[in-house]
């Protein structure tokens, strides 16, 4: 008789990795996991990830060594509000397959986007259970319906502070459910995984001139697509307006995608850097160089403080999130951009930041994020969901 075998099967986590925004969550998770012996993770890249015009950053994931157990083609070119619902579509159908091969036992999502609700939804049907980065902040677009949405699909909600933990306990889910970790995104910002200045400018063609490093960073919003063209248009002749360098890292696949990257192709100057994307520590290292953050990204929200870098946040897609000190609120207009650039770069403002502090979290959100899946069992208190009203 063969002995009964005491290897105890590690929990195998699914991680959905759809854009780069999502994967700077997920990168410290990763790494955390990689590090314990009672649990081992498998990434399905799709979306952005696999697109050239995105920056093919799934060749990143596997350059550093990231274990990606199932591609997913599925977006569709068009970039309209017609082609972004076709393409969920495309990734809800073809989930539960994938999933099912790799022998998921927990299903990890993050943020707000439409790949993300598609797996919640996918998993609760499942009855796999769903763990939610980023739960219960507040996002505009599309993405802050679909945040709150992945909320009652999710199991376990991971949020980065009180307010949005208040949030998702105001939305009806159990207490035990709701845990406050901080946003893993800061773990490897303020353990020092950022490229050196020197470094850095060498790499991206940047000179020590003493002018103002200027980073744009700005996304379609979907209610507005139509807009999207214009919108970047004010942004960057605001831009323009100031003697600098200036660095472009390209936007999101939403709808309007197409009308922004024609806005960036007709502005474009010689003072102007564009790449479609930046590996995580080159990306971080660009955070610490820079003067000041220019659009409408919620790395001006959740990442810059810790840089203590000022952000000029336009338009409404961050409207009513959290926000550090750094952050200088704009509408999308050429003067009131220019403007809040203008208060950025002086001296009093960044004085005023010497003292700035990340409401995000603290450097150790991964470990106490994979400390709660090893430990919760998936019995029927986890997978059954009660309402608390």
């Amino acid at each position: 008789m063969p002995k009964a075998s005491n290897h105890k099967k590690k929990k195998k986590v699914a991680i959905i990795a759809g854009s780069r925004g999502e994967w700077g969550y997920y990168r410290p998770v990763i790494q955390e996991i990689s590090r314990r012996k009672d649990i081992d993770y498998g990434i399905i890249v799709s979306n952005m990830h696999v697109l050239d015009r995105f920056g093919s950053t799934m060749e990143e994931i596997k350059r550093e060594g990231f274990k990606i157990e199932a591609v997913l083609h599925n977006t569709l070119d068009g970039y309209n509000r017609l082609t972004m619902a076709k393409s969920l579509s495309i990734f809800m159908l073809q989930l539960p397959e994938m999933l099912h091969q790799m022998g998921a036992d927990f299903l990890l999502v993050g943020g707000d986007r439409g790949e993300q609700l598609m797996a919640a939804i996918v998993g609760a049907h499942l009855y796999l259970p769903v763990g939610h980065i980023q739960s219960g902040e507040v996002s505009g677009n599309i993405d802050g319906v679909s945040r709150h949405a992945i909320t009652k699909f999710a199991h376990l909600h991971f949020a980065a502070n009180k307010d949005a933990a208040d949030r998702v306990r105001k939305m009806g889910e159990e207490s035990f459910r709701i845990h406050t970790v901080g946003a893993p995104q800061l773990d490897d910002l303020i353990n020092g995984k950022v490229t050196p200045r020197k470094e850095l400018f060498k790499k991206l063609g940047l000179l020590e001139n003493g002018k103002p490093l200027i980073f744009v960073l700005q996304h379609p919003v979907t209610e507005e697509f139509e807009k999207a063209k214009t919108q970047m248009v004010e942004t960057l002749e605001a831009v323009k307006q100031f003697d600098a360098q200036i660095v472009v890292i390209l936007n999101n696949s939403d709808a309007g995608a197409s009308l922004v990257a024609e806005a960036i192709n007709e502005e474009r100057t010689a003072a102007m850097k564009i790449f479609p994307s930046l590996p995580r520590q080159d990306y971080a290292g660009l955070m610490a160089a820079a003067d000041v953050m220019i659009g409408n990204s919620s790395s001006g929200i959740l990442e810059a403080p810790s840089f203590k870098l000022a952000a000029v946040n336009i338009g409404r897609r961050e409207a009513g999130r959290l926000q550090g000190k750094n952050v200088i609120n704009a509408p999308h207009e050429r003067r009131a951009i220019a403007k809040a650039i203008q208060k950025a770069l002086s001296p009093a403002f960044k004085k005023s930041l010497k003292n700035c502090v990340n409401p995000y979290g603290d450097g150790r959100s991964a470990r106490r994020v994979v400390d709660i899946i090893v430990n919760t069992p998936p019995d029927e208190k986890l997978l059954v969901k009660k309402i608390t009203y």
